[in-house]
């Protein structure tokens, strides 16, 4: 059970919802983003989501599109933020830390690279938006040979069809692949409450909620 699995098993046995802040690493400056990332868990953050500055981020807005024009204009890249994970995880070992970002970083860097340098950074989950789960395979097998819980995006109105696939997707780690491999369709239907009923405990768009 990596600290992801642990965080909301937790925020389950509570009754409580998990609180999942996002910044981009780099904005507003390199030398804060650390210590921002320290702030948010002593204000209550269950886990951090981390953004890569990319200098085309198509699927955000412009709260995000300037944070990262704003990082990468200080010369930002991935391998420091990964840096910035590792800093980090010296002095908090606990919270999850989620990446979230585009596919160019890391097929420049290559895949099998990134995923190892995640693991040693202490990365926990990783959302790369334009890897559709149905070309991701390569990606989701160095990510879970490595502990790391790739997660994809799901919406209220995502069809059924697309649920249960991916839901077959589902990291190795938590109950949510071991359901899915079992019987999909109630995964699909899981997931379908969950999104549509976030206060039960899961994260909105998580592909593991179910």
């Amino acid at each position: 059970m990596n600290r992801i699995d642990k965080t909301f098993a937790t925020l389950r046995s509570a009754g409580r919802v998990g609180l999942i802040p996002y910044v981009t690493a780099g904005d507003p400056t390199p030398e804060a983003t650390v210590p921002l990332l320290h702030a948010l868990v002593a204000a209550g953050a269950d886990v951090v989501e981390l953004g890569v500055p990319f200098s085309d981020p198509m699927a955000d807005g412009p709260v995000i599109q300037r944070a990262s024009e704003r990082a990468l204009a200080q010369g930002v890249s991935l391998s420091d933020v990964l840096e910035m994970v590792a800093e980090f995880r010296s002095k908090d070992a606990a919270t999850p830390v989620v990446l979230m970002g585009y596919a160019n970083p890391i097929e420049a860097m290559g895949a099998a690279v990134f995923t190892a340098r995640a693991q040693e950074a202490g990365i926990d989950g990783v959302i790369v938006i334009d890897y559709p789960p149905e070309e991701a395979g390569e990606f989701v097998a160095l990510a879970d040979a490595r502990g790391l819980a790739p997660i994809f995006l799901l919406s209220p109105t995502t069809p059924e069809a697309r649920i249960v696939a991916v839901s077959r997707r589902a990291s190795r780690h938590g109950r949510g692949h071991r359901q899915a491999r079992r019987d999909p369709q109630a995964c699909s239907i899981a997931c379908r409450r969950r999104l549509w009923h976030p206060r039960r405990g899961q994260r909105t768009g998580d592909r593991r909620a179910c």
